[in-house]
């Protein structure tokens, strides 16, 4: 049986979108006969924990840990809550303090790739021994945090594995490296880390279409798209909730504000009384302030429940009753390519998605080629009114559904599948 290392910062009982990629790698790799051993660090700073998942490592799974320094526990003696917010990556551009300034400003030019930096040298002298001890071929290292793709390196430098690595979303073209406040130096370092990364592995794993084309242009190694993906829903179907319900599951960070949305919503409760009696808005993780505020300014705050976080479990439960299911991405060039884990959860639950993203967004594509609902741009205010109408009609007949929704291809096992075949080496 193959042995394959990997590496991952986050891991139960972290939460959020962050761990459910390799979780969920680990329980089924045994099937294609790979034996996955998986490091961590002992001690880390996740800004969302969900102890449920714990109970979803598969038995049996050797799990080794090593202690981690991070600056988050300094900079919290400054700001609790904006350091929470920075290391979740809730970056308001808006407003901003003199003191939340100074730390992305930290953040992004001292702590280079990023803030987990000082587990490099540690890792790296702990693994060349399970390495050996374990008698490990591969290793895989996922980012972000992209400092872990570092770790590869220097095992790659100093062993004889082959090396795989697994980006869940770009590194310098993302974003908010934008908001980080670069220094010209800074921004060039990024640059020659991701340009190393990419030609030193032996091979490359993306999640969309978007980033392997950029990948392409730095490097002659192979790259491989393998998805997000959903795993079984647990207890069969559910009872649709009674009111006419709009679910967006997940963190709505600054920029994921579609205007266009809230003031559709606006219009329909006014023009129609029964929407107006029977809409409902729930929102489920962090909301930023800024989307709180234009949601109120458009007049729907009594219709709006802030849900709070929700574990993976309840998650999966609200998406599966709800009536329709909102998907938010900033609207910007760089934002074309990132696919929300969720939206695969999203497309198991079979219950319409109404997606609101940047032109070209292949988010959009995903959904039109599985038939699991609608994308638009942020512009077009048009045609989200007149879907949003056509769905309320629908549900007021009880025929809102998807007979053609087409999503097995993205099971977490067939993902597994595809990703035991690149683990082949010829």
């Amino acid at each position: 049986m193959q042995k394959v290392l990997i590496i991952t910062y986050y891991w139960p009982p972290a939460g959020g979108p962050g761990v459910q990629r390799w979780l969920k790698f680990v329980k089924y790799l045994r099937d294609y006969d790979i034996e996955p051993i998986v490091y961590i660090p002992e001690n880390p700073n996740y800004p969302i924990v969900d102890e449920s998942l714990v109970h979803e490592i598969p038995d049996g799974i050797k799990v080794y840990k090593r202690p981690i320094r991070e600056p988050y526990g300094f900079a919290r003696l400054f700001s609790k809550k904006r350091t929470k917010k920075i290391s979740a990556g809730i970056i308001n551009s808006k407003n901003q303090s003199a003191l939340e300034k100074v730390l992305l400003w930290i953040r992004g030019n001292l702590f280079i790739p990023d803030a987990r930096k000082f587990w490099i040298k540690p890792s790296t002298r702990f693994l060349v021994e399970v390495i050996e001890k374990e008698s490990i071929g591969t290793v895989i290292t996922t980012g972000p945090p992209h400092s872990l793709h570092l770790i590869g390196l220097e095992l790659k430098k100093r062993t004889k594995i082959r090396w795989i690595t697994d980006f869940r979303d770009p590194w310098t073209s993302i974003g908010y490296h934008k908001k980080l406040k670069l220094t010209n130096a800074s921004q060039a370092k990024h640059k020659q880390l991701e340009h190393l990364v990419l030609n030193e592995a032996d091979k490359i794993i993306v999640t969309s279409n978007t980033t392997r084309r950029e990948f392409s242009k730095i490097t002659q190694k192979p790259i491989t798209v393998i998805t997000n993906g959903y795993d079984s829903n647990e207890g069969g179907p559910m009872a649709l909730d009674v009111d006419f319900t709009i679910s967006h599951i997940g963190s709505l960070l600054t920029g994921r504000n579609p205007l266009n949305l809230w003031k559709a919503i606006s219009e329909l409760i006014y023009e129609y009384p029964d929407f107006k009696k029977c809409f409902k808005l729930q929102l489920a993780g962090v909301i930023s302030s800024d989307v709180l505020e234009s949601i109120y300014f458009y007049g729907l705050q009594p219709y709006t429940h802030l849900l709070g976080y929700l574990s993976h479990n309840d998650a999966q439960q609200y998406q599966r009753k709800s009536q329709v299911l909102l998907l938010i991405e900033i609207d910007a060039e760089e934002t074309q390519g990132i696919i929300p884990g969720k939206v695969f959860e999203y497309m198991a639950s079979k219950r319409p998605i109404l997606g609101v993203g940047p032109a070209h967004w292949e988010v959009a594509d995903l959904i039109a080629g599985s038939n699991t609902g609608k994308a638009y741009t942020y512009p077009q205010f048009n045609e989200l009114k007149s879907t949003l109408l056509q769905w309320f009609q629908e549900y007021k007949k009880e025929r809102l559904t998807l007979p053609l929704a087409a999503v097995e291809q993205y099971h977490r096992r067939e993902l597994t599948a595809k990703l035991s075949k690149y683990l082949a080496w010829e």
